[in-house]
Parts: C-alpha cells; sequence; structure tokens
C-alpha cells in the first residue's frame, strides 16, 4: 500500500473543473456549474446524488473559485453549536462558503440554524445528499438553495477515473496495473467512484511485484481475504443500515435478512443492529403490535450476552418478526405532535385538580381540588380535562389503521366521544 495516509481517492481529488468526470449535463461548457466556476459567484446549492458520483468534489471545487472563507462540516458528527461557530466567523470575515456533507442528516432544529445566515447572505450553503431533498430538508432551507441532481456514473466514467488516477499518482503509476477484466472492479464498486478507486488501490498493493494483471477471479480473492468493503465509519454505514430499516419497515423480510447479512459480513458491531430494531419496533410497529418492542428489546440483551457468530441468528429472528408486523407509527406522531405543541405553547400551567398537594398551603390552594378517581367509577373512567386549559380537548394521539389499534380506538371512541367520535 502508498506510503501515504491518505486514500488514493482523496489524494486523486481533482482540484480543477477540468479535471473532473462524470456529470457533464451540470459542468460541460456553457453549463450551469461550470459557469460558476468561471464567475467565481455561487448561490446556495444542494446536490443530490448517490455516493460517490462527486458531490464533495464539485463543492471543493467551486470554494476554491470563490477566493473566500471555506468551512466544512459533516452532519454525521456536528450539531447546531457547530453550524454557530462557523456563522459565527463567517459574519468576522463578512462571508464565507459552507459545505455540510449529509445534511439530510440535520434534525430540523439544525437545519433551521442555518436559515438566518444564508438568508442574509452570511454564509453560501452547500450540501450534499444521498436522500431527496424535498423528504429531507426543511422547505425554508430548500427554497433558498438550488438543486443540481448528480447522476450514477457509468462504466466508461469510472474506467476513465481509474486510468486518470494511475497517470495522477506517482505511488500508482509506479505499480504498472495491467486492467484486463474490469467485470469485479465495476461490481464491487457499486458505481462510486470513492469506492473504485481506493479499491484499485488496495488491489495494487496486494499483488506481486513480477505479476500486476489485474482479472476478475483476482479481484474477488482479495477482496474476500482482505477487504471488507463495508465502512462502519463512513457512508455506506449509514447506507446499509438505511436499507435494513426500510426494508423491516417496509414489510420485506427478505431484503431485511439480505442488508442483515450485508452488515454481519462487514463486522458491524450486532448491538449496533439490534439497537436500531429497539427504535424501530416503536416508531414503525408500536401499538400495532406491542410485542415487537418486547423482542427488540430481548433481542438487544440476547446480543450482549451471546455475541458474534451465533447472535446472527437472534438478529434474523428479531429482523424477520419486525418486517413480518403489522406497522403503525401512530406513537411516533403523537410524540412528534405532542412536541410540536409545547414548542408552540410553552410552559402552559397544568390544571389545578391534577396538581400533587402534598403540603397543606397547596391544599389551600385549591391544588387537587375536584379530581376525579377513575377506579371509582363504572369502568374505571370518567371524563375530566387532564390537559392545561389552552390546549384543552387536543387530541395527539390518532390510533393507526390496525386490528390492535382498531380495539384501542374503540375504547377511545366510548371515552371520549368528541376527540374519537365518528
Amino acid at each position: 500500500m502508498s506510503t501515504s495516509n491518505i486514500p488514493l481517492a482523496e489524494r486523486v481529488r481533482p482540484r480543477v473543473l477540468e479535471d473532473f468526470i462524470g456529470q457533464e449535463h451540470l459542468v460541460g461548457p456553457g453549463k450551469v456549474l461550470e459557469q460558476i466556476v468561471k464567475n467565481g459567484k455561487s448561490h446556495s446549492i444542494i446536490f443530490w446524488g448517490p455516493p460517490g458520483v462527486g458531490k464533495t468534489t464539485l463543492a471543493q471545487i467551486i470554494a476554491h473559485s470563490m477566493h473566500m472563507p471555506f468551512f466544512t462540516l459533516s452532519a454525521i458528527d456536528s450539531g447546531v453549536k457547530d453550524v454557530r461557530g462557523v456563522i459565527e466567523l463567517a459574519r468576522k470575515a463578512g462571508h464565507a462558503l459552507l459545505f455540510i456533507d449529509e445534511i439530510h442528516r440535520f434534525n430540523k432544529s439544525q437545519q433551521d440554524s442555518l436559515l438566518g445566515a444564508v438568508e442574509k447572505g452570511i454564509i453560501t450553503l452547500i450540501g450534499a445528499t444521498t436522500e431527496n431533498p424535498s423528504f429531507e430538508v426543511i422547505s425554508a432551507l430548500l427554497s433558498r438553495c438550488q438543486v443540481y441532481v448528480l447522476q450514477p456514473l457509468n462504466e466508461d466514467h469510472l474506467q476513465a477515473l481509474v486510468h486518470q488516477a494511475i497517470e495522477k499518482d506517482k505511488w500508482l503509476a509506479d505499480q504498472h496495473l495491467d486492467i484486463k477484466e474490469w467485470e469485479a472492479l465495476m461490481q464491487l464498486s457499486g458505481g462510486d467512484a470513492r469506492r473504485l478507486l481506493n479499491l484499485t488501490e488496495l488491489i495494487a498493493a496486494s499483488l506481486p511485484e513480477d505479476n500486476k494483471v489485474v482479472t476478475n477471479a483476482l479481484v474477488q480473492d482479495i477482496v474476500q481475504q482482505k477487504m471488507a468493503l463495508y465502512d462502519k465509519t463512513g457512508e455506506q454505514h449509514y447506507d446499509i443500515i438505511s436499507a435494513f430499516i426500510k426494508s423491516i419497515r417496509g414489510s420485506d423480510p427478505n431484503a431485511a435478512v439480505y442488508y442483515l447479512a450485508r452488515m454481519i459480513a462487514g463486522g458491524e458491531d450486532p448491538r449496533f443492529i439490534a439497537r436500531r430494531m429497539v427504535i424501530l419496533a416503536s416508531e414503525d410497529i408500536g401499538n400495532a403490535n406491542p410485542n415487537a418492542l418486547l423482542l427488540a428489546t430481548s433481542c438487544f440483551q440476547a446480543v450482549e450476552m451471546i455475541g458474534y457468530p451465533e447472535c446472527r441468528i437472534i438478529l434474523s429472528q428479531a429482523a424477520t418478526y419486525l418486517a413480518s408486523s403489522a406497522k403503525s407509527n401512530a406513537a411516533y406522531m403523537a410524540i412528534a405532535n405532542a412536541q410540536e405543541l409545547v414548542s408552540k405553547t410553552g410552559d402552559l400551567p397544568v390544571p389545578l385538580h391534577i396538581r400533587n398537594a402534598p403540603t397543606g398551603l397547596m391544599k389551600k390552594l385549591d391544588y387537587g381540588k375536584g379530581y376525579e378517581y377513575a377506579h371509582s367509577y363504572e369502568g374505571n373512567f370518567i371524563a375530566q380535562e387532564f390537559l392545561p386549559e389552552r390546549v384543552s380537548g387536543t387530541k395527539l394521539y390518532d390510533p393507526g389503521n390496525n386490528a390492535a389499534e382498531a380495539r384501542m380506538r374503540d375504547y377511545l371512541r366510548n371515552c371520549w366521544k368528541e376527540k374519537y367520535g365518528y
């Protein structure tokens, strides 16, 4: 392997648009990004496309053309504090360009923290996302950015990238690679240029000095022996766990166990997988099947006790059960609705009749006065208002359309006809 600790994909990353390969609809002569680089003036941008197609590279090329302070944040490990710190530096400098990788991983409050600075021109934002920004980027921020869609790289693009790397990188050039067959490299890279280049570096380093001929069989053998393409700390980590969770949410046990196998093969921490299933059991199944949370929690505990390799069976049982279960996000939506209500209304006073009254003074102030003890009434229920007066009568939990929650809905209709009646 090269003596440099910098991966090949980073060593050969294009610095100017002339060296960039692919995305001709954006970077070709007269196209929008070519004009931005030529003029040295950019508007706020969201790059949307699959992994390894040039989002980060284009952001850096634009930044180098603008001759202004340039900051980079990753949404994976940055928060509101980091964003505010960059905005303050930009304000002192007069203006700056901020690149945020994986911007779809920022939550609403983190994205909100960008709005003012973008609107006032303190920062020019360039965000990169693999997810549809219409769903993952808040509308207020999205309206202030131009979305550019990056297309998957074709085989000609990918081969050109490897040949360019061989020309530009001295260490790789000295290996004198002779790539006779490309199919395995293409398949294993999955259209991801970064993964392809780093795989090429691994192959080059693994070949004997007297034989640098690259074949499909040789690539497969080296990958199986020496490389887990699954990067537990990088983009692949998040893509696979996302596919796993979405497969379970979509009630596809076959896809769920497929992505589970991908994570196991890559050495993913089984506790991480189990933890995500515990969250999913409430977020996507909830009261449609309360046993889902019990099983997912038991899975997490068992995984901690057992570990690999046997815990793969436990993970598989939980994943297939959850995927095959009825689905409901009603509990998730209930807390989201409640949090939104709290953020709008603040700390409303708790009604006097349900306040605690541990002292005589509190009793004199009517704390607890008028509270009706539900178990003293038929059916263990008596209609009384528990919400603060300002939000009285609000419905935050709406049971899902499934057998279990249909029974809950019937019960709630019987109790709260105004909220849950027909």
